[in-house]
């Protein structure tokens, strides 16, 4: 007879909890969701008042019956799973099966997955949250309703196998719109004019810009007001005219949310936001170190709160004090405020243990779990550092009617960015300190030139931007950033382009359509609005089959209108300039489960199909023909002969086109803890490595 019987969502999760709790326990995972909609119908009877029709989900049924046999042998049984609304309407349906009264303290919620917090939640169990539950209830069954009446709507008058989502259908008009302003934008033409101006011990020029006519701010918009310009300064001294000297304070950054990390990941990592969530649910739940066993090294990774417990904030104090010294150390500890609609249930994303270094654990963690550990332990520390302090600097300058001024800017101090400095999209101040000279110094122009420019459009949204969009727009919550990208991506609404974020015709399309008569799902304070409802449901403030009435009525309407009303829109494939062998047509580019792919535009008479074929400048080791990047239908890369089947090479490493010098077979790129180094691709006999540092190249023999 166990004691008590823990459950929790994942079997890491369980390894690791397991392992702090003791023989008294016994934990086991359900694997996520045992309950939820059909697939195969809409699963909401809309005429009883909305009621969800719950089923077991396929494939879970033998994970139940083992979990059912394990309550009825525990003395009690305690629902861990991760506190927010998904995690609250997992226990809820959990406790429906094993028939618990959920009103009763079996419901335990903790923030990190270490001994001492998993030891005090478990003798603060409490009874499963209804309003979180109804909360994810009423999302859950407002995303089917829209997702079921829309999707046959485009089927019928778009293309079969579409669907509509309602917190997607707003993100990809976002994407639309940002592209419409773009293809609209009308470039204006400017110019930038810089003096160079020596310095007698100097030992590089001023760089001088060009301001406007004694001292009043003028824009120069064509070449000719440009030449005058340079025809003015030419010949006359440069009398600096003014020096202003100012101290810039830069705070610490704030310590991660679901949001930040992501951005954040993206910019500096590489990382997409799917790879990001993957990564830090694993460095949340748990991970093998050596001679400590399975350890949770984060806390929990949805969140859009920025508050640090107090126990924490002390800790990273003392921790900075001993690293670098007290002047790195606050006069009083660094607090943040949170955006206004933060539901603030949770931490901010922190290591667990900051005498876990990323340097002890470099060996113990694949190349991904350690950067982002890397990060999110630095951006932390950092977080509870003082401020870093610069000194900027402008010079004025006369040329008769002309003025110019320079800008230096120098560290005062460092302060957080000894440890940690923010990535960016946009262009940074860059250091630069100016030589000292007096007020009345006479300088004169190595040479002024003129450079034209364009207005840009505004830029495409990148994922890590678009994340950040959704964020302050007040659509989505942390759980949906990463899914909704996701999606639109896969439905074919959006495609991934050097990182950057394209709508595809098909996304133009049937945004318009959702524009034209869904207007309030894609209303982007219409949908920001329906999150605030749920949040009240959450909070006990609202009813939530209420709010999905009063969404539904009208909702229904415009179904019924559109089906009546909008036509059948054709959308022309794109032609690619790749023949069918089969029937010798042009074959044109689709959107599958797996990506796009050719097929032939006479189907159903033709059927062929083929993949896009991406060459990566390498010839095959075997015939010398092209070598392509294909994918298996998991997704997974490899590379291959483009003649295949008449040469078979296959290779899971990306060949580099190079020959190994110790056994002349052919060379592969691999990525390891240290960055990307090559490698003999006959690594059982042969096994050379040359590694790469800056300009200094290695070579091993394994």
């Amino acid at each position: 007879m166990t004691d008590t019987l823990v459950i929790v969502e994942s079997p890491a999760k369980a390894k690791t909890i397991a392992k702090y709790l003791g023989s008294k326990y016994k934990v086991v995972a359900s694997n996520g969701h045992i309950r939820d909609l059909p697939k195969s119908q809409m699963g909401v009877d809309i005429e009883n008042d909305f009621e969800p029709k719950y089923i077991t989900l396929r494939g879970r049924g033998d994970v139940l019956e083992k979990i059912k046999k394990e309550a009825k042998q525990a003395k009690k049984v305690l629902l861990a799973t991760d506190p927010d609304r998904e995690g609250e309407a997992i226990s809820w349906h959990l406790a429906a099966a094993l028939k618990m009264d959920p009103a009763k303290n079996c419901r335990v919620v903790f923030n990190e997955i270490t001994k001492s917090v998993l030891q005090a939640s478990i003798k603060k169990a409490r009874p499963i949250d209804e309003n979180l539950v109804d909360a994810q209830q009423a999302r859950r069954v407002l995303d089917r309703l829209v997702g079921y009446k829309i999707s046959p709507l485009l089927w019928a008058k778009v293309r079969k196998g579409l669907s509509a989502g309602r917190v997607q259908s707003v993100a990809t008009r976002i994407i639309c719109d940002r592209e419409q302003e773009i293809m609209d934008f009308n470039p204006e033409e400017y110019w930038t004019i810089t003096a160079y101006l020596h310095v007698p011990h100097a030992r590089k020029p001023i760089e001088a810009k060009f301001y406007g006519y004694n001292g009043e701010k003028t824009d120069i918009r064509n070449e000719a007001d440009a030449n005058k310009v340079i025809e003015q300064s030419t010949g006359v001294p440069f009398i600096m005219s003014d020096e202003k000297k100012t101290e810039k304070i830069r705070h610490a950054p704030a310590p991660f949310t679901t949001s930040s990390m992501l951005q954040e990941a993206s910019r500096k990592l590489g990382l997409t936001p799917k790879m990001t969530m993957s990564l830090a649910q694993q460095l949340y739940e748990g991970v093998e170190i050596g001679g400590k066993g399975s350890v949770g090294l984060i806390t929990y990774i949805r969140t859009d709160s920025v508050r640090v417990s107090a126990e924490a904030q002390t800790m990273a104090l003392e921790f900075i004090k001993s690293g670098y010294g007290d002047k790195y150390v606050p006069s009083r500890p660094n607090t943040y405020k949170g955006r206004s609609n933060a539901q603030d249930a949770h931490e901010a994303i922190r290591p667990t243990n900051l005498l876990l270094e990323p340097s002890m654990l470099k060996d113990s963690l694949r190349s991904g779990l350690y950067r982002l550990y890397k990060l999110i332990y630095d951006r932390f520390l950092a977080s509870q550092m003082t401020s870093a302090v610069y000194e900027t600097t402008q010079l004025s300058f006369n040329a008769g009617p002309c003025t110019y001024r320079a800008s230096g800017i120098k560290t005062v101090f460092d302060g957080y960015t000894k440890l940690y400095t923010e990535a960016s999209d946009d262009t940074e101040e860059k250091e630069g300190t100016l030589p000292e000279i007096e007020v009345g110094s006479s300088l004169t122009a190595n040479d002024i030139s003129g450079v034209k420019h364009l207005t840009q459009p505004p830029a495409r949204y990148t994922e890590a931007s678009l994340v950040k969009a959704l964020e302050e727009k007040g659509i989505g919550r942390p759980s949906t950033y990463s899914p909704t990208i996701t999606t639109i991506i896969d439905r074919g609404y959006v495609c991934r382009e050097k990182k950057q974020l394209l709508p595809t015709e098909l996304g133009f399309v049937v945004t318009q359509l959702m524009k034209d008569n869904f207007s309030d799902i894609v209303d982007v304070t219409f949908t920001a609005d329906m999150e605030s409802k749920l949040d009240e449901v959450e909070e006990g403030k609202k009813q939530w089959r209420k709010v999905i009435r009063d969404f539904y009525g009208p909702f229904e309407e415009s179904v019924e209108e559109a089906f009546k009303n909008v036509e059948h829109i054709k959308i022309a494939d794109e032609v690619s300039d790749v023949k069918c062998d089969k029937c010798g047509a042009m074959m044109v580019y689709k959107v599958g489960r797996f990506g796009k792919f050719l097929a032939c535009p006479n189907y159903p008479t033709c059927k062929n199909t083929k993949p896009i074929v991406e060459k990566i400048n390498v010839k095959c080791p075997k015939c010398g023909s092209d070598l392509i990047k294909l994918h298996t239908k998991k997704g997974r890369a490899f590379y291959g002969c483009e003649r295949h089947p008449e040469c078979d090479f296959v290779s899971w490493l990306k060949p580099t086109g190079e020959n190994c010098p110790k056994c002349g077979k052919y060379m592969v790129q691999k990525i390891g803890k240290n960055g990307s180094y090559k490698q003999c691709s006959d690594t059982e006999n042969c096994g050379y490595v040359l590694r790469q540092s800056g300009s200094k190249k290695t070579e091993e023999e394994d």
